[in-house]
């Protein structure tokens, strides 16, 4: 077993890290990676906080469950609503905690200790308070076979989006981006709807897919597009005419506020594009990545709006 790198699996949540009261008594407070105060918010996390020892720190992601999956919209939710809203939605979306590491236990700060020593006292401090939900364990492993069988297999489950990787020796380093996150991919397709740039030089793509109504829906954003890519683009993109589906409005980035500058295209190209796991209303909320052109698949046999990252049945 390698000893160099411990890897863990990444959720589709809130980074936040919770402090039970130490020496005087106090209230549970959870702190997200921006530094507010969200115990308000999260009413069950501090019903449940009688379970937790005094003097602990612990490093984790909220993530709330609801329909059957972690659902990044109701963590969204939950995390602006207070008062009776807030017990409400507790009930009925509730919210779990999700330890990857821990800075302290009782009183004794743990930030000199190495990664690879300090899950052992996390699982300890699980055995010996008998923690359950919405206080949760995250998997962790130095096998590097398993931590590719977690990328393929334990990615198919909504929410989870990939794995965390920290180095096995390095200590916690307050203020510092010392993680490595690797996000599973798939391939897919979908319709070139939008670019950015010029038709003769596009520099990323908005694409879009068709709804059960037959109307084309935006899906996201690509990330810049290669030197090569758009040259490939530019060579067979031709501007839209009056009846374009897009026309009038523009289209905006799925999940942003700002509307983009974009150049309306004739929505006849398919583009083979990869992305991640996170799907929202429809649309990839983290951008994707253009691929290729798919010349040898019709637009009618693009997965429909919704479907996420099946392939074509072109």
């Amino acid at each position: 077993m390698s000893h160099e790198a411990q890897q863990s699996l990444e959720n589709d949540g809130y980074r936040a890290i919770v402090f039970t009261p130490w020496p005087a008594p106090g209230p549970l407070l959870v702190q997200s990676r921006r530094g507010s105060l969200l115990q308000s918010r999260f009413p069950d996390l501090v019903d449940a906080a009688a379970r937790l020892p005094d003097g602990l720190v612990l490093d984790g992601e909220l993530v709330v469950w609801a329909e059957e999956k972690m659902s990044f919209e109701a963590l969204q939710r939950r995390a602006v609503s207070g008062g009776r809203t807030a017990a409400r939605l507790a009930q009925e979306m509730p919210a779990h905690f999700i330890a990857f590491d821990v800075l302290q236990i009782d009183g004794l700060e743990l930030l000199h200790v190495p990664y690879d020593e300090r899950p052992a006292h996390l699982e300890q401090l699980f055995a010996d308070h008998r923690l359950s939900a919405p206080w949760t364990l995250c998997p962790g492993t130095t096998d590097l076979a398993t931590a590719m069988e977690w990328l393929t297999s334990w990615t198919q489950a909504p929410g989870v989006e990939g794995l965390v990787t920290r180095g096995s020796g390095q200590r916690c380093l307050p203020g510092a981006r010392a993680l490595y996150k690797m996000r599973r991919r798939d391939t897919t397709e979908a319709v070139v709807g939008v670019i950015t740039g010029t038709v003769r030089r596009p520099q990323t793509l908005v694409p879009g897919r068709l709804d059960t109504a037959g109307a084309l829906r935006p899906v996201g954003r690509s990330t810049p597009l290669r030197p090569d890519a758009a040259r490939d683009l530019a060579e067979r993109l031709t501007p839209a005419g009056p009846w374009h589906p897009w026309k009038g409005g523009g289209s905006r980035r799925p999940g942003g506020r700002t509307p983009l500058d974009v150049v309306l295209v004739e929505p006849v190209l398919v583009a083979e594009i990869t992305v991640d796991t996170v799907l929202e209303r429809g649309a990839w909320r983290h951008p994707v990545r253009f691929a290729r052109l798919r010349l040898d698949v019709a637009v009618t046999d693009v997965p429909p709006f919704g479907a996420g990252a099946e392939p074509a049945s072109g």
